[in-house]
């Protein structure tokens, strides 16, 4: 039996003539960190202090430990290289890597010394394929397209520009003899409830066991299945009778069932896989109707409107993102209602450990493959390499039941068309080879149950632009770019795959990265964790456009999150009314790499912004919207029922001023069948008049609630807020709950708990008061505030 030998304990960094103690999985920034020879690069400016780090060439190195293994072979694995690597065993030169996303073996047989690994700065190399290949746009100044390497970590409208080396995987001797497992692709499908499985194996031969009959032996729920061979590889097909299949969180359970491969020769067994599997089936549902080209997804001959959120890497320096780090933050997107996560094509193919957690949890993974906002040459050395990681994260990621999706790149087919690539690249290779040849080509071979897309945004063909709103994948920015984002509901998408707007992080998030500073809007330190092109000025004028931009800073902080959570909500209330025209929403994005002004809704430190919470609200199964008059027609009601039964309800419609005092009311029995939007003229009498600046319509159905202001705030003649706050102990856990009173209209109040204590959370986010109403809020991790210091956390609109 193949036994394995870990090599994760004993390496040291080569720095400056000394040798550091290093960490694998890790990389020189955390090794050098945690040596105390650079400072925090997440903290003030400190990015700018360790920018020569990524310029430099770096020696990792390992004392081999003897194995004494009398095995055949002996095998070097390396999960994972970061990224322009020589590998040396003693005198022995193994081999060279240039890609971060594939795992690496190499033959150390009767091998011993030394083990050396010595990385290239990715600077020299990209400028090195530079050379050969030629320039190609880029809409970042860092030339990550020459090499097989996370985009990001050179650098985004998010992120810092730290481009790390390192052993970013796991590394291990395998000692092994006849022949091992090479690979296992599971071609999983369901028919009723059969579940089939047709298992293809490859193996790799030592050159005694060349040729010898093996046994291969398959079993899942119940079915087993065998075969003997003697060539390289062997397909085995189990039926398993009476299996459930895994839904997607919402819509049923994740059942998985454990797939087992054994390898044999005779009696001997020599190697087994195991994996967990799920049964289900995933359409993309792309045949033109009379609008255009619809982008549906379908599980289990579902039809979904998908409510996402964009994934980035969860911090920059990747390998401090550990299993239980993945778990936290894929809690918080379930927390939100969220059932898809997009991998955004910036990044990397995640660890098995998050892949692993979304089956579990149901959550749907859109997989982009690794090319993002540049012109990516189809020419050696990069093609090769291209091609062998498409084959090698394929078939590693194949088994998981909850990626639907593959998807060629993010942006490049829009950038090619509107960028100003065209022109640039007067006939070069740009990437349209891999996103419409060889990565379709590969799925199709390896994983053919999956349905694949080009790009995204993508409209299905050059027939159409990449980004047309009628056809296939959308991304919406010229909203945040140019926009007030009442401007979402200008159009109706067949999918949204990218939308977003900017708030900064939470108020203890900054206190940690800026220690030293004022904080201001303008402020050094704000500037610099501010990534995006005009960043600052955008966050200004989608204030402006609303409020009186106000001076002090804690009301400003408040002002752009509510802005943030208020442009996110006009989007997807509006596009969700129009399913199944629109088909699904991915919100850009979930997550934030470290403390920075973005538009994740979980920063950096891993708070919850105001619109975590807000996207719990709006990717609920059952959401109730007024919608303002747009494309389609009139003002109206919108109830949006997701779940699998009907929904009947009273729908209660109230013109009120702004002391509460009720103008108009109408009420209406609705019923909302599953997995449908019922929509609601407003009658006559009930709608404000436009312009009204003493006025609001509130909606209210089984405790939801909408409600719609005519005017601008700055506009609006709000009363001076005022409400009762107490405090009470809530019990065992040390938390506290908060009784917000209202005594006149309160809008959109928010308690942020990180004011009271950097570690306290709150249960939910903003929340609009009529006078007399009252909100509870329960707040954990804050010791015992006292009301007084609760008031100094409580923010809300207040009149201009």
């Amino acid at each position: 039996m193949k036994d394995t030998t870990p090599l994760d304990q004993g390496w040291n960094l080569h720095h400056d003539g000394e040798l550091v103690p290093a960490t694998v999985p890790g990389c020189v920034h955390t090794d050098l960190l945690a040596a105390g020879r650079i400072p925090d690069p997440y903290l003030d400016a400190n990015e700018l202090e360790v920018a020569w780090i990524g310029r430099r060439d770096w020696t990792y190195s390992l004392d081999l430990p003897a194995h004494g293994s009398a095995h055949e072979r002996t095998d070097l694995v390396f999960d994972g290289l970061d990224t322009v690597a020589t590998v040396t065993l003693g005198d022995t030169v193994l081999g060279a890597t240039r890609n971060m996303h594939r795992r690496y073996r190499f033959d150390a047989t009767g091998l011993g010394g030394p083990l050396t690994v010595r990385f290239t700065s990715a600077y020299t190399e990209a400028e090195r394929v530079r050379g050969i290949v030629g320039e190609r746009p880029n809409e970042y100044p860092e030339p990550f397209q020459y090499l097989r390497k996370m985009a990001s970590s050179f650098g985004w409208d998010w992120g810092p520009t730290l481009p790390t080396a390192g052993i970013w995987k796991s590394v291990r001797y395998e000692h092994w003899s006849t022949a091992r497992i090479a690979d296992v692709r599971p071609l999983v499908t369901v028919d009723g409830a059969t579940g089939r499985v047709e298992v293809h194996l490859t193996v790799e031969r030592t050159a005694g066991g060349a040729g010898r009959p093996l046994t291969a032996r398959a079993t899942v729920a119940g079915a087993e299945a065998e075969t003997v061979f003697d060539g390289g590889s062997a397909v085995l097909v189990l039926e398993a009778a009476d299996v459930e299949r895994w839904w997607p969180r919402g819509y049923g359970d994740q059942t998985r069932y454990e797939l087992a491969v054994t390898l044999a020769d005779g009696d001997g067994r020599l190697d087994d896989w195991q994996r967990r599997i799920g049964f289900r089936t995933v359409e993309l549902h792309r045949t033109p109707d009379a609008t255009g080209t619809p982008f549906t997804l379908a599980v289990n001959g579902e039809p979904l409107f998908v409510r996402g959120a964009n994934w980035i890497p969860d911090d920059t320096l990747i390998t401090r993102v550990t299993p239980a780090r993945y778990r936290t933050r894929l809690l918080q997107a379930v927390d939100a209602n969220v059932d898809l996560i997009r991998v955004w094509g910036g990044g990397i193919y995640e660890q098995d450990a998050f892949y692993d957690l979304c089956d579990e949890l149901g959550l749907l993974v859109w997989q982009d493959f690794p090319f993002a906002c540049a012109a990516y040459p189809e020419e050696q050395p990069l093609r090769g390499e291209i091609e062998a990681e498409a084959r090698d994260n394929v078939v590693r990621l194949m088994p998981h039941p909850s990626l639907v999706l593959w998807n060629g790149n993010n942006e490049n087919q829009w950038g090619f068309r509107d960028w100003g690539w065209e022109e640039k690249l007067r006939g070069d290779s740009w990437g349209e080879g891999y996103y419409l040849g060889l990565l379709p080509r590969i799925v199709a071979e390896l994983d053919p149950t999956r349905p694949y897309s080009a790009g995204s945004p993508w409209s299905g063909s050059w027939d159409h632009h990449p980004n047309d709103v009628d056809h296939g994948t959308h991304h919406s920015w010229d909203v945040w770019n140019r926009e007030d984002f009442a401007e979402y509901r200008a159009t109706v998408p067949r999918f949204v795959a990218e939308f977003g707007w900017q708030a900064p992080p939470a108020h203890a998030t900054l206190r940690r990265a800026l220690p030293h500073e004022t904080l201001a809007a303008d402020s050094p330190g704000m500037l610099h964790h501010q990534k995006a092109g005009d960043g600052n000025g955008k966050l200004r004028r989608g204030l402006e456009r609303h409020f009186d931009v106000p001076d002090d800073f804690d009301r400003w902080h408040y002002l752009t999150q509510l802005i943030q959570a208020r442009a996110i909500a006009t989007g997807i209330e509006h596009w969700r009314s129009h399913w199944p025209h629109c088909a699904g929403t991915i919100v850009w994005q979930l997550n934030d790499c470290w403390p920075v002004s973005s538009w994740a809704a979980v920063d950096g430190d891993g708070r919850r912004k105001p619109l975590h919470h807000e996207l719990r609200r709006l990717y609920a199964d059952r959401l109730l919207t007024l919608q303002p008059a747009d494309r389609d027609g009139a003002p109206r009601a919108a109830l949006v029922n997701q779940s699998a039964e009907p929904w009947t309800t009273t729908l209660r419609l109230r013109r009120l001023d702004t002391t509460g005092r009720q103008l108009a009311e109408h009420t209406e029995e609705i019923t909302v069948p599953p997995r449908a939007v019922s929509q609601l003229p407003l009658p006559d009498g009930i709608l404000t008049d436009q312009g009204a600046t003493k006025e609001c319509l509130v909606a209210d159905a089984d405790g939801l609630r909408a409600v719609h202001f005519p005017v601008a705030d700055k506009e609006f003649a709000y009363p001076r807020p005022e409400f009762d706050l107490d405090v009470t102990a809530a019990g065992g856990g040390g938390a506290v709950d908060v009784r917000i009173t209202a005594r006149t209209l309160i809008r959109d109040l928010l308690l942020q708990p990180d004011r009271l204590h950097a570690d306290a959370t709150a249960d939910r986010g903003l929340t609009t008061l009529l006078p007399g109403e009252h909100v509870d809020i329960r707040v954990h991790g804050a010791g015992a505030p006292s009301a007084e210091q609760v008031r100094r956390a409580v923010f809300c609109v207040e009149p201009s």
